[in-house]
C-alpha cells in the first residue's frame, strides 16, 4: 500500500513539474508580459515580453521589434531575463537528477540510497526553479502594478496591463514548487518505510553454558 502511494506521488509530482517546467520556458519566450490597449486607436494592441515588443492589428497583422541594448533594459527586466534562464536550466537539471530515483526507474534498482538522494535533490532543484520563476514575474507584476496607478502620470496618458504571460508564470511557479515538493515527500517517506536490518545473533562466547531446561533437573 506504501508503495503503490509512494509511486502515485512521485508520478504526479514529476508530471506537476514537468509541466511547470514548460509554462515556464514558454513564459519566458513569448511577448505577453504586459498589454496596451491604445485609446485613440483600438485597433492596435501593444504587448512586451522579455526579449520584444509586439504590435497586433485587427487584420490579423503582429509586428515585432527586439529590445535594444540589454543595459538600457529597466532593472526588472534585466533581472526577470536572468532568473527565467535560471529557472528553465533548473528545471531540466530537475528533471535529470528526479527521472532515475523514481520507482520505475529499473537501472538503479540495486541502489536504494542514491535513489534517495537522486529523488530528493530532484525535488530540492525543481522546487528553487519554481522560486526563480515566481520572482521575476511577481516583481514585474508589482511594478506594473504601481506605474497603473502612478497619479503623477496623467489619465490620458496609457497604462501597461499584465499579460497572460504573467499568469502563465505565476502557475509554473506553483507547479514547479509544488512537484518539487511531491517528490521530496515521496523520496521521505520510502526513506522512513524502510525496515531496519534485523541485528545480527552473537555466538556463546568460550566458557559460556546454557542455562539447564526445567525438564533436565534432577530432584
Amino acid at each position: 500500500m506504501a508503495g503503490s502511494w509512494r509511486a502515485k506521488a512521485q508520478a504526479g509530482g514529476m508530471l506537476l513539474a514537468l509541466l511547470g517546467w514548460v509554462s515556464s520556458c514558454v513564459t519566458t519566450f513569448v511577448p505577453l508580459w504586459k498589454s496596451l490597449n491604445l485609446d485613440l486607436n483600438e485597433l492596435e494592441v501593444w504587448t512586451m515580453g522579455l526579449w520584444q515588443v509586439c504590435i497586433s492589428r485587427e487584420e490579423g497583422v503582429v509586428e515585432c521589434r527586439a529590445h535594444g541594448s540589454f543595459l538600457a533594459l529597466p532593472p526588472e527586466l534585466r533581472v526577470s531575463r536572468l532568473l527565467m534562464c535560471l529557472s528553465n536550466g533548473l528545471g531540466l537539471l530537475g528533471a535529470l537528477l528526479a527521472a532515475p530515483g523514481l520507482e520505475g526507474w529499473t537501472p538503479c534498482e540495486d541502489k536504494p540510497r542514491l535513489k534517495r538522494r537522486l529523488l530528493l535533490a530532484g525535488g530540492a532543484t525543481f522546487g528553487t526553479a519554481g522560486m526563480a520563476t515566481l520572482a521575476p514575474v511577481s516583481w514585474v507584476a508589482y511594478n506594473t502594478v504601481l506605474d497603473f496607478w502612478d497619479s503623477t502620470v496623467p489619465d490620458i496618458v496609457p497604462r501597461w496591463e499584465f499579460g497572460e504571460a504573467t499568469f502563465l508564470g505565476w502557475f509554473a511557479g506553483a507547479f514547479l514548487a509544488a512537484g518539487g515538493l511531491l517528490l521530496a515527500c515521496s523520496a521521505r517517506t520510502t526513506r522512513a518505510s524502510t525496515p531496519p536490518v534485523p541485528a545480527c545473533r552473537q555466538p556463546p562466547t568460550a566458557g559460556h553454558h546454557p542455562p539447564p531446561k526445567p525438564a533436565d533437573l534432577v530432584i
